[in-house]
């Protein structure tokens, strides 16, 4: 039976590398308060909070991740619906499929979104182009990159930048571990999902897509979840989300 990973949070996960106890989600909005000391340690740079970030990815895709090749349809599939985003809104985006039955996707501050295969065989294009362009919002409206300095928080390695004197941009390959646990524990808030579904939405009308698949994907998701609503009560019912969205869409 696959695992079934609803789309648009992240993964809740133990942080074993920090020793920290089990969280059910961080709440980005929240979580470098929460940190205490940990939050207070350095003062990152947006420019080193996305070298970081691509730091991480780069760590998943070695030791966590399989990345379709570029000649699987799957990534030629990705590659032709994104073509026109490489440089959108001022921002610089990459996109790559991981393998992998998990129906999620994801996006770092350094303009990294990546797809699962187990999304896109759920999804028509355009539903898939309401996600990414969701995702895309993330990136855009800082989302991602409070994540990210949750995530260092959370993960000590902003003290340990910090204590130890090197580059506010560089992490030693022993704490990337950490620092994508922590990551993948963030969970975005009402407000940051509702401001990216505006995103996704608004996407999908400039480029002239199928803003259908706006509510469609959130419904596929809902059915997925078995129309229960078990996340965080900050985080928005799939369900909710997709009405929303619809009445979104239908506005000139």
């Amino acid at each position: 039976m696959r695992r079934i990973v609803i789309l648009l949070v992240v993964l809740c996960c133990p942080v074993a590398f920090a020793q920290l106890p089990k969280v059910k989600g961080v709440d980005v909005d929240g979580a470098l308060d929460a940190a205490g000391d940990l939050g207070k340690a350095a003062t990152l740079s947006d420019a080193e909070v996305k070298a970081m970030a691509k730091q991480m990815r780069d760590y998943e895709e070695k030791e966590r991740e399989r990345v379709a090749p570029a000649s699987s349809a799957s990534a030629k599939r990705l590659a032709k619906l994104t073509k026109p985003y490489q440089s959108y809104d001022g921002l610089a985006l990459n996109f790559k499929v991981y393998e992998s039955d998990e129906v999620n996707a994801n996006a770092s501050a350094d303009g990294s979104v990546r797809v699962y295969t187990g999304l896109m065989d759920l999804m028509s294009d355009g539903e898939l182009m309401f996600v990414i362009g969701h995702e895309i919002g993330h990136v855009k409206l800082g989302h991602t990159a409070k994540a990210m300095r949750s995530a260092l928080a959370m993960s000590g390695a902003r003290k340990g930048a910090a204590s130890s004197g090197t580059a506010a941009g560089q992490l030693a390959a022993s704490e990337l571990g950490g620092v994508l646990e922590a990551f993948l524990n963030a969970q975005y808030s009402q407000s940051q999902e509702t401001q990216s579904d505006d995103y996704g939405v608004a996407l999908l009308k400039q480029s002239g897509g199928d803003l259908t698949g706006a509510e469609s994907s959130l419904r596929k998701l809902a059915d997925l979840s078995g129309g229960e609503h078990s996340m965080l009560s900050s985080h928005p019912d799939p369900k909710k989300r997709a009405e929303r969205v619809a009445k979104l869409a239908a506005q000139k």
